[in-house]
């Protein structure tokens, strides 16, 4: 901080005896940020041309600051680790390093799923039922982790918004790990009832994962970038499928059926550590975010003292039962996840009962789908936020396009796996079904936060918590069927997925939505703003004539534009709305006045030729002595 003290002393001598007060800006307007923030906490040396010796966040060095950019932002103190490791991941924004690692949790969380149906299959491959369990038995240690997961679901929307969101998010996952080392030996003791309990309790923890993301990305994901954030955070559920398909068969068999439960039990407590060291509840309380980027958040979400969480009692529960979009959203998660489960439990059952595979090859051959599906991910959100950016499509469109287009196609090609006949017609239509159906995670599964995004999380877990009703279903539906007939069922079960993805479809493109819903509006004490009180500056005034020129050029940023410079350059007005864009302007004269353009350079005080760019006559401007400027120098 020693060059910005000296510039601010240097300016208080220059600027000594003019009235605007220049004290409050602690930062210089051609300060471009960067990594910098432990160097700015602790004064250490720069080097670069990033504050703190980092490089600039963007690559634009022209580019202004906004008034908010000159405050003074109090940063968090150092954790003692924080010391010795920066928390940061290199060349990554804070942002994309929490849903890299939400990312990897959720690979963590729904690879454990997939362990089970490999320890059934080996167990199988070794000519034994099971465990010797039952085919009640076998269908409730299926279904039991999604009854305690439907539990929590809608509870956790709240826990989410009460709580730190980070903190939720992390813990649910880490004592899901925890309990899945028990899982080998719960279910050798009375057979099957207590892993049946283990899993449930699983599932509770489990169940306020989707709702905590929700309420982490209320707070870390600007508007135009909510649909990339959001899928790439979930696309971790698919790419665990993938990862967790091929390396419990291989586990299974080459180790033990066991093996694969205590791999992913240390896999999610290493995880864990890593959370709690890189990612915070928002960006206020992030020790090594930049300030641009900082910035960069808080001005396109909008600011706002303390904003209130919604409780069981403030929450508009008649209006969002009545609400259309929200039963769109239901019914879309409900068909997804029909079909996901199916799959996840079963995908490795179909592969061996009716084409031959091998254990180890059902799980290998089985990830082809979820890995196309897990690149198609991210790159639907990417696609869904440049048709929102640049006009081409408006929300309700793009949420309605990409969510019927993935589960049509879906649908059509489930239809081609029931008649194939053989393996190579079968995973073909099964991999492109499953593609397509992930640019849907783009239409219902981020629609929360554009129709009500204050409730989003209430809303994740809402709708989450009906599609788990079909994780719960699924297994009753279908495990008769497969024992019954192992070979030749499933041409009805995935017609049946492909019926219940058209319902979907139709349902979705009728109803859905993607503006703000009346119900979601913020209450009114949050959407007020300060502005200048009426006649407090008049252009009367010569002592007031410099702060009217400041507070004019403060206010005319020009066309909004989507991006990191004109977000930071918006009002501090609380938006939750679809877009993002904040239209009120908290420094707007309040008699009325016209917009003025700002100017390259604000013209000098002994230049009156300007005046009346800035509202008053030449006779209105500030005197301004040259000899007495430097007798005070």
């Amino acid at each position: 901080m020693k060059g910005l003290t000296a510039f601010k002393e240097k300016a208080t001598g220059v600027f000594g005896g003019l009235k605007p007060n220049m004290e409050k800006f602690e930062i210089s307007q051609s300060y471009h940020g960067g990594h910098g923030g432990y160097e700015e906490m602790e004064g250490g040396d720069r080097e670069g041309r990033g504050p703190g010796g980092g490089h600039a966040y963007d690559d634009d060095d022209d580019r202004p600051d906004s008034p908010a950019s000159f405050e003074e932002i109090e940063r968090p103190p150092l954790r003692k680790i924080d010391k010795y490791c920066k928390a940061e991941c290199p060349c990554m924004p804070a942002r994309y390093t929490i849903a890299t690692m939400a990312c990897v949790g959720f690979m963590i969380a729904f690879g454990m799923r997939c362990n089970m149906s490999a320890a059934k299959l080996k167990g199988e491959h070794n000519g034994t039922v099971f465990m010797n369990w039952t085919v009640a038995v076998e269908s409730h240690v299926d279904s039991s982790f999604f009854w305690g997961y439907l539990v929590t679901q809608i509870p956790g929307g709240f826990i989410a918004s009460k709580f730190p969101a980070n903190k939720i998010f992390g813990l649910s996952i880490v004592s899901s790990a925890t309990l899945h080392l028990f899982v080998p030996f719960a279910m050798t003791l009375m057979h099957g009832h207590v892993v049946i309990c283990v899993r449930v309790l699983q599932g509770l923890f489990e169940g306020v994962t989707y709702p905590a993301c929700h309420g982490i990305w209320r707070f870390w994901a600007p508007p135009m970038e909510r649909s990339r954030l959001a899928t790439l955070a979930f696309s971790g559920s698919y790419a665990g499928v993938v990862v967790g398909l091929p390396l419990s068969g291989l586990l299974a068999d080459t180790v033990g059926y066991q093996a694969p439960f205590y791999a992913y039990g240390v896999f999610g407590i290493i995880w864990y550590m890593f959370w709690i060291w890189l990612c915070f509840e928002n960006p206020r309380k992030h020790p090594a975010i930049s300030i641009p980027e900082l910035k960069y958040i808080e001005k396109s979400l909008g600011e706002s003292a303390h904003p209130s969480m919604p409780s069981l009692k403030t929450t508009p529960w008649r209006e969002m039962m009545r609400s259309m979009p929200v039963y769109a959203i239901i019914v879309a998660n409900f068909c997804r996840s029909w079909n996901f489960y199916l799959l996840v439990l079963f995908q490795s059952s179909f592969l061996k009962h009716k084409f031959g595979f091998k254990v180890e090859e059902a799980g290998f051959v089985g990830s082809l789908p979820h890995l196309i599906m897990t690149t198609i991910v991210p790159f639907g959100g990417m696609l869904a936020d440049h048709l929102r950016k640049n006009g081409i499509l408006s929300t309700t469109n793009v949420r309605k396009l990409f969510n019927c287009g993935g589960f049509g196609m879906e649908g059509l090609f489930f239809l081609f796996v029931a008649h194939s006949s053989t393996a190579t017609g079968a995973m073909f239509s099964l991999t492109c079904g499953v593609a397509f159906s992930g640019f849907a995670i783009s239409g219902y599964n981020v629609n929360h936060l554009d129709i009500a995004p204050r409730y989003a999380s209430i809303l994740m877990g809402l709708s989450n918590g009906i599609g788990t009703l079909a994780g719960i279903i699924v297994p009753y539906a279908l495990d008769g069927l497969i024992q019954a007939n192992p070979t030749g069922c499933w041409t009805t079960v995935f017609t049946l997925a492909a019926c219940v993805h058209l319902v979907g479809c139709t349902f979705y493109g009728i109803f859905a939505s993607g503006e703000l819903q009346p119900w979601a509006e913020p209450p009114a004490e949050e959407q007020k703003v300060w502005a200048p009180p009426a006649g407090a500056i008049t252009n009367t005034d010569p002592s007031q004539a410099g702060m009217l020129g400041d507070y004019m050029k403060e206010t005319s940023f020009g066309a909004p534009e989507y991006n990191e410079q004109s977000q930071m350059q918006q009002s501090n007005a609380i938006s939750y709305g679809a877009t993002g864009h904040v239209a009120n302007n908290p420094f707007a004269m309040a008699s009325g006045a016209p917009p003025i353009a700002e100017e390259d350079a604000p013209p000098t005080y002994g230049d009156v030729s300007n005046a009346g760019q800035y509202g008053y006559t030449q006779g209105q401007m500030p005197s301004y002595d040259p000899q007495g400027y430097q007798q005070q120098q």
